[in-house]
């Protein structure tokens, strides 16, 4: 069920510019964090961000009455993200670089412990496992949101979100890196 008004998707579809700035100020941080976490790279993030939003701005005529804008939005960034990923060959570096947000100077070694752990096992997972655990943890997408961004049923979203979640799982019982070790051991002795 859209949350959204059909009196602010009848504006978007007139091109109403405070439509749109209230949709955007609404999704902005969601939709960029969820294009980060997925590209790894805030310059990668920042072109893709931008361009969901000149597609919304190309398509508002297009807009359904019962659109769920952040559904929309949410799987136009994900269309973004696969384009980009087909025009690029896989770096490894990339691949490896963890998306660790920036550490507050009181957070305790054990929680960056956790945090780089966490984001270790995220970073071991596939796409489609990333993508899943994202948008439902998160992004905080409902599985009919989040099933509609994957183009998939409710029920195969589920059933992808709980083997992602066993992957994850799984990946956190793996024994940290020694290079995970040792930037904390920088880090504590700071």
């Amino acid at each position: 069920m859209s949350s959204d008004t059909p009196c602010l998707i009848d504006a978007l579809r007139r091109a109403d510019p405070l439509a749109f700035e209230t949709l955007y100020e609404r999704e902005k941080a969601s939709l960029y964090g969820f294009l980060l976490r997925l590209a790894r790279d805030p310059h990668v993030a920042a072109d893709l961000f931008q361009n969901v939003w000149l597609k919304l701005a190309k398509h508002a005529a297009r807009l359904r009455d019962d659109s769920n804008l952040r559904a929309w939005l949410f799987t136009v960034a994900r269309r973004e993200y696969l384009s980009y990923r087909r025009a690029q060959a896989l770096d490894l570096s990339r691949v490896l670089a963890l998306g660790i947000e920036p550490q507050a100077e009181d957070d305790s070694v054990e929680r960056d412990t956790r945090r780089l752990a966490f984001a270790t096992a995220l970073g071991k997972l596939g796409d489609a496992d990333r993508e899943v655990l994202l948008l439902s943890g998160v992004d905080g997408l409902d599985a009919e949101a989040a099933s509609e961004v994957l183009g998939i049923s409710d029920v195969a979203f589920r059933q992808r979100l709980a083997r992602a979640r066993r992957r994850l799982a799984e990946r956190l019982l793996e024994p940290a890196e020694p290079a995970a070790h040792a930037a904390l051991a920088a880090k504590g002795a700071r």
